[in-house]
């Protein structure tokens, strides 16, 4: 089966993607993230404020099949958190690139190794394997 990566996005191995915009980078889970995942029916989100580094927990995911942690690609502060997803958790399944995105966080610099939509589709290929 073949997942949408979208070429502008950098993607970890933890399959949280992040996009960014402006000065604050945008992050969700990927398209196979969520087809690995079904139905998700829940998602814990952090406050606004939090700070996190490359590689720590910010939330929980859980759908029909499995409960996941969400790990931050990049360390930060929270400045917003997709609210919307408390109450309709659908736009993680059907759009998890634009209306299903989780928070967004403003950079202090330090990254997790991040792949191109190229390496994380081959990375992807190699986990069906």
């Amino acid at each position: 089966m073949s997942f949408k990566t979208p070429p502008d996005l950098r993607y970890s191995k933890s399959h949280e993607w992040v996009r960014v915009d402006g000065d604050a980078v945008v992050i969700g889970i990927t398209d196979y993230a969520q087809d690995a995942l079904g139905d998700v029916v829940y998602v814990e989100l952090p406050q606004v404020g939090a700070t996190y580094g490359p590689g720590d927990t910010f939330g929980v995911i859980e759908s029909v099949k499995a409960s996941s942690d969400l790990y931050a690609p990049v360390a930060g502060e929270v400045v917003a958190v997709n609210d919307a997803l408390e109450s309709d958790q659908a736009p993680i399944n059907s759009d998890p690139y634009n209306g299903g995105w989780l928070i967004r966080i403003k950079p202090s610099g330090a990254e997790e190794e991040l792949l191109d939509a190229g390496a994380y589709a081959a990375f992807v290929e190699s986990l069906q394997h």
